[in-house]
C-alpha cells in the first residue's frame, strides 16, 4: 500500500485528500494514517493539512545563500522496496521487488527465490553484498550504504543461444536510464534544456558488459543462465553500479568512478533502479519479437565507448589487434582489421585503448 501512495502522490503534485485515497485504495483512514506515519519514520517528506489531505514534497528552496536562487534541496535517498515499486512502469516487466539490506550476491538470491517458487519478473535488491561476483569468477566489491546491486530474473521466449544478448540489452537500459536521471536533474534543477551530444559526461558501453563514464568503469553486469538444449528455465541478469565515491579499493581506485562525482548529481539509488528496468521492459518485449538485436545497433553504436578505436582481442587462438565498428545483430563485436575485413568477437576479452589505462 506504501507504494501506491507514493505513487499516487507523485502522479497528483498536489495535495491528495484522505477520502481520496481511501476511495482508490479501498482502506480505512486509519490504515491511511498509519501509512503516512510510517512513510514519515522512513525519512518521506509528507506535508498534512486539515481539509487539503496528503503531499509528497520531494525538493525543497535551498536556504543556503552561497548556491543559485533557483537551486533545490534534493529529498533524501531513500532506497527500499516501496520506493523502487513506487518508480516501476507498467512496462517494466517487474511483477515482484525484493529489497534486502544484506546479500551474499542478488544473482544468488535470484536463484534462490527461483527455486523456492518465484515466478519470472523477480527482481532483487540490496545495500550491501558479501559476496558479489563479476564475469570470469571475479569479486565485485560491494560496500552498503553507498552504491545498487539488483539482479532480474526473467525467462525470455527465445532460444538459449540468444540470451547472452541480453546483457546487451541491460547495458544499453543502465545508461538510458542514467541519461534518463542525467538530465531530468539538469532541467529539474536549472532549466536549461536537454543536452543532445555526447560529452565525458555520458554513460558509455564498453562491449560486453561494463558501463564507463570519462574512461572509468561504473558499472558492470553479469547475466547467468539455467536452461535445458531447446528452453530457458531462468535467466538471471545482475548488475552493480558505483553510486557515491567512497574511496574505492586500491586495485580499482584508478579504473573506478561513482556515478555522482562522474555527472555531478545526488541520484537518488531507487530511481536509478527503475528507470534502468524501465528501459529494459519495452527492449526486452521487441527482442522476444525481433530475436535479434538488429532494432537497437544504432543505439548501442550511438553509446559505444570502443566505436572507431583500436582494440585489442585477447583470443585464445592468438591476440590481434583492429577498429570496433559496432555490433552484429546478434551481439557479436565487429572488428575491422588492418587488410579491410571484418571479425565477429563473441568471446575471449576485448582490452580498448584509452579505457581502464590500456594506451
Amino acid at each position: 500500500m506504501k507504494a501506491k501512495i507514493l505513487e499516487l502522490l507523485r502522479r497528483k503534485g498536489d495535495y491528495v485528500s484522505g477520502q481520496e485515497l481511501c476511495t482508490i485504495l479501498q482502506v480505512s483512514r486509519t490504515a491511511v494514517w498509519k501509512a503516512m506515519q510510517s512513510l514519515q519514520k522512513e525519512g518521506y517528506r509528507i506535508e498534512a493539512v486539515r481539509n487539503r489531505g496528503y503531499r509528497l514534497v520531494e525538493d525543497v528552496p535551498c536556504s543556503d545563500a552561497s548556491t543559485e536562487a533557483n537551486s533545490l534541496k534534493p529529498a533524501p535517498d531513500i532506497y527500499s522496496k516501496n520506493e523502487i515499486l513506487s518508480r516501476l512502469s507498467e512496462e517494466s516487466g517487474v511483477s515482484s521487488v525484493v529489497f534486502l539490506d544484506t546479500v551474499d550476491s542478488t544473482n544468488s538470491e535470484c536463484v534462490r527465490r527461483y527455486e523456492a517458487g518465484a515466478a519470472p519478473g523477480l527482481l532483487v535488491a540490496s545495500d550491501d553484498q558479501s559476496l558479489g561476483r563479476g564475469r570470469r569468477g571475479r569479486t565485485w566489491i560491494s560496500p552498503p550504504g553507498c552504491n545498487v546491486y539488483f539482479s532480474f530474473l526473467c525467462r525470455p521466449d527465445v532460444k538459449p543461444e540468444k540470451a547472452p544478448m541480453l546483457t546487451l540489452l541491460m547495458a544499453l537500459a543502465v545508461c538510458m536510464g542514467m541519461e534518463k536521471i542525467r538530465y531530468g536533474e539538469v532541467l529539474r534543477t536549472s532549466g536549461r534544456q536537454k543536452k543532445t551530444v555526447r560529452d565525458q559526461a555520458s554513460p558509455m558501453i564498453k562491449w560486453p558488459n561494463d558501463i564507463v563514464i570519462s574512461g572509468r568503469k561504473c558499472c558492470g553486469m553479469l547475466t547467468e543462465m539455467s536452461c535445458e538444449p531447446d528452453y530457458i528455465r531462468h535467466v538471471v541478469i545482475g548488475v552493480g553500479i558505483n553510486v557515491r565515491h567512497h574511496g574505492f579499493d586500491p586495485s580499482i581506485a584508478d579504473t573506478a568512478i561513482s556515478l555522482d562525482d562522474a555527472l555531478g548529481l545526488s541520484v537518488k539509488r531507487s530511481l536509478l533502479v527503475a528507470e534502468i528496468m524501465n528501459e529494459f521492459g519495452p527492449l526486452l518485449k521487441r527482442f522476444e519479437k525481433e530475436g535479434n538485436l538488429g532494432f537497437i545497433r544504432n543505439a548501442y553504436l550511438d553509446r559505444l565507448a570502443n566505436a572507431g578505436k583500436t582494440v585489442r582481442v585477447l583470443d585464445p587462438a592468438g591476440e590481434y589487434e583492429g577498429r570496433a565498428r559496432g555490433i552484429s545483430e546478434t551481439g557479436e563485436l565487429l572488428v575491422e582489421l588492418e587488410d579491410g575485413s571484418i571479425r565477429e568477437v563473441n568471446s575471449g576479452e576485448v582490452s580498448v585503448r584509452g579505457i581502464y589505462g590500456y594506451v
